[in-house]
């Protein structure tokens, strides 16, 4: 067994819906602008390019019904619902006919945005890391194992009130097409996670609310801003 001059961090692990057994989180990959309504309220055309991704680090993840600390250097704290596709199976070059082949399940997700450090970060052509890859933005429910894609509603509710509403078809780039795209730009590997981006309605939440994203069939990622 290696020795370590401190100890390495927790493995960290999603639940899986009917299994005590956990899935454990490798990396975690984000799609950018990938409903078109959103692009638009942001200031962009959603046909303009081919589909980009930015990352979270594994342990920025939250599990559902977590309370969390109001993050730092930020006054304007975003909420974005998001589909999350739970790798099961690595490879490189998948072809988007066989990229559901390649997945373990899916998750509701909530990919936490400091709005106001990604806004200066657009402004100044900066990397987007510290507006997207902070401590505890990445709110991820448990998984439902299975490769057939979620069909349905995607919402977004802040202490009940309805914030973000969709169909999940209305995805510019649907869940094959994502997968066979990073594939080409990095191996996927067991244990990755792709939050697939988010529907518009992205809006602020403060301190002392509940934050919760439901989809059809999946289980609730909900999280308390304390």
């Amino acid at each position: 067994m290696p020795s370590y001059v401190f100890p390495p961090i927790p493995q960290p692990s999603v639940a899986i819906e009917g299994q005590s057994a956990r899935f454990p989180v490798r990396r975690i990959f984000c799609v950018g602008r990938n409903y078109a309504e959103h692009a638009r309220e942001m200031g962009h055309d959603p046909q303009a390019e081919p589909p980009f991704f930015f990352t979270k680090p594994a342990d920025a993840l939250v599990v559902h019904g977590a309370s969390i600390a109001y993050p730092p250097a930020t006054a304007d704290l975003h909420h974005e619902a998001e589909l999350v596709v739970a790798i099961g199976t690595g490879g490189a070059e998948i072809p988007e006919t066989a990229a559901l082949d390649h997945v373990f399940g899916y998750a509701a997700g909530n990919d936490l945005t400091r709005r106001d450090l990604q806004a200066a970060a657009k402004a100044a052509r900066r990397p987007w890391d510290m507006a997207k890859g902070f401590d505890a933005s990445a709110v991820i429910g448990a998984i439902r194992p299975g490769q057939a894609v979620p069909q349905g509603a995607i919402r977004c509710r802040v202490d009940g009130a309805l914030r973000q509403s969709a169909d999940l078809a209305e995805m510019i780039w649907p869940v094959p097409a994502i997968i066979a795209h990073l594939s080409r730009l990095v191996c996927l590997a067991p244990g990755d996670l792709i939050m697939t981006g988010t529907p518009a309605g992205v809006a602020a939440i403060q301190r002392g609310e509940t934050c919760a994203v439901e989809i059809d069939g999946l289980a609730p990622a909900a999280v308390t801003l304390i």
